[in-house]
């Protein structure tokens, strides 16, 4: 009861999701990827593959397609996060 404000907080401010499923969605892929492909087959390319995810992942919380975010990359531009950027509420 001390904490009613803290957990209900995202019923007066927007950006705040009111479930965890973001997390959740963002492992989503791994475990699909493993269910696909029945493993993954490198320690090296777990750790690739779960890196560019996050990358994604990231960039798409704040605003940024795909797409452009892994065109800069692919051009030695990496987005990189600023701290006047917040992350955008997704649904």
């Amino acid at each position: 009861a001390d904490r009613e404000a803290d957990y209900l907080r995202f019923l007066n401010n927007l950006a705040i999701p009111p479930d965890n499923n973001g997390p959740e969605r963002d492992i989503r892929m791994v475990k699909l990827r493993q269910k696909v492909s029945g493993c993954l087959r490198s320690l090296t390319g777990a750790r690739q593959f779960c890196a560019l995810r996050s990358y994604l992942s990231t960039t798409a919380k704040h605003g940024l397609a795909m797409l452009d975010a892994l065109v800069q990359l692919a051009e030695g531009r990496p987005w990189l996060p600023t701290n006047t950027q917040a992350p955008t509420a997704t649904a």
